[in-house]
């Protein structure tokens, strides 16, 4: 028997020793991880801003202009679209702590919880849904005290989290860090058990590592950020479809 027969009847025997009960969430997560990888990929707003030809606003008020006419569009250029992606890799996280408990439930522990804290950091630090409220707020004002007011209060918003910009404020640097090392564990874990392949794990291995060399050089070289990023969103993208496809299989 080959190596290669030996490995793929060891995968297919470890998916089978997989409790029953967590079939519903692999199957979940695997759907999960597939839309968050085709759909709702990390870097979905920059592509919406090159093909809708829209940078994203400059200034307060055409922040709030641009809110009032194509909502939409202002919401997803402030990044509404990564709290879903967010949200479906926190079922993939579930999903893949269910899968690889059995491997090291300890680092799968941490993992998970480093991935959901990541996660619930970035849901409070995104500014998409104030910004329209403030939008709507400043619309709707009937004075120039009022309309001053809402004004200040959008600018305070940009400051702590431009979304033009590559570096989006401590929220959005602290939930990058946090998955990065969440993704890096995981993958990790994947190279001591069947049920993944090692190209799904080093694919992983690689995503988080430019992820984290982002963290790291953000601070004394951001000019070559754009390229890490670019590099590990496609690998994150891949990464994710690897896991959903080999998910569904589980369940």
């Amino acid at each position: 028997m080959t190596s290669k027969s030996s490995s793929q009847m060891n995968q297919v025997a470890d998916a089978k020793t997989a409790d029953s009960a967590w079939k519903s969430l692999y199957t979940v997560g695997g759907a999960a991880a597939l839309i968050a990888g085709v759909i709702f990929r990390r870097n979905l707003g920059p592509e919406i801003s090159l093909f809708s030809g829209h940078a994203p606003p400059s200034t307060v008020i055409d922040w709030f202009t641009l809110l009032q006419n194509n909502k939409l569009l202002g919401l997803s250029l402030l990044n509404l679209f990564d709290i879903v992606d967010y949200a479906l890799v926190g079922l993939m996280f579930l999903a893949l702590y269910a899968a690889l408990r059995r491997a090291n439930e300890s680092y799968m522990a941490i993992a998970t919880t480093l991935g959901f804290v990541g996660i619930a950091v970035y849901f409070a630090s995104n500014t998409a849904f104030s910004m329209l409220s403030l939008s709507d707020q400043y619309a709707a004002a009937t004075t120039d005290a009022q309309r001053s007011m809402f004004l200040a209060a959008g600018q305070a918003m940009l400051a702590i989290n431009n979304p033009g910009a590559i570096y989006q404020g401590t929220g959005w640097y602290m939930s990058f860090l946090l998955l990065a090392v969440a993704g890096l564990i995981i993958s990790a874990v994947m190279l001591r058990s069947n049920i993944f392949s090692k190209v799904t794990a080093y694919v992983g291995i690689l995503a988080s590592a430019f992820d984290l060399t982002c963290c790291i050089t953000l601070a004394f070289v951001p000019a070559i950020d754009v390229f890490l990023l670019s590099a590990s969103g496609l690998l994150l993208m891949i990464w994710h479809i690897l896991v959903g496809w080999r998910l569904f299989q589980l369940g």
